[in-house]
């Protein structure tokens, strides 16, 4: 059995976790690492390092809830969504808290979560599936993207409130942002469209932690 307090003080540091308590805290800022190593000038969350954490809060008793904290760019889909299944799939309870932006493949794992908050002056983007590097032009780069954006909507409206017609809307809507198609939606807009749970802040996620203590 993997337990939390094997966990080294080193390694949580590096983690932005706190330390071993009833609530754990896991922080998921900057930009989603996957598989290639971003330069050392950008403030990432390492995909690899995020999944055995999240193992470990599951399996330790001394451990009754979660709390992720997220303040994230988004980055690389398939370890975003890697982190979100494994959050999605937890036992205890978990609650995320939206601070600054929870955009791109931040939307997964913020709703994630049992719970979800957002804090009133947060955002989230909400666009279209892109990719960098080479791109051949062929029709089976078009499908691939396609089901790759079909996974993430999918994922959304399974573990939120908001409908797959609406959060498409949102994704391919157009003039909103410059040079690019998507939304960004406020605090406020994200819990009127259901894709948040309620607006709110540290205390309140705590608070509702705590309550499922009992």
């Amino acid at each position: 059995m993997i337990v939390l307090d094997e966990v080294k003080t080193e390694d949580i540091k590096e983690l932005g976790s706190a330390a071993p308590s009833e609530i754990q805290v896991l922080t998921i800022i900057g930009q989603i690492e996957g598989h290639q190593v971003l330069g050392e000038e950008n403030k990432t969350t390492k995909y690899e390092h995020v999944l055995p954490l999240l193992a470990a809060v599951e399996e330790a008793p001394n451990v009754k809830g979660l709390l992720i904290l997220l303040n994230t760019v988004g980055g690389d889909i398939e370890a975003g969504l890697a982190i979100a299944e494994l959050i999605a799939g937890m036992s205890k309870p978990t609650a995320s808290l939206v601070l600054g932006g929870g955009h791109s493949i931040g939307v997964p794992l913020a709703v994630a979560a049992k719970r979800s908050f957002i804090a009133p002056s947060a955002s989230m983007t909400i666009h279209p599936v892109r990719m960098n590097g080479t791109v051949i032009g062929v029709s089976q780069t078009y499908e691939y993207f396609a089901r790759t954006q079909e996974r993430i909507v999918r994922f959304v409206t399974a573990n939120s409130h908001i409908g797959r017609e609406r959060f498409l809307d949102y994704m391919l809507k157009t003039g909103e942002l410059a040079n690019d198609v998507g939304s960004i939606i406020d605090g406020q807009e994200a819990v009127s469209c259901g894709l948040m749970d309620q607006l709110g802040g540290l205390a309140d996620a705590l608070s509702w932690l705590r309550d499922r203590e009992r």
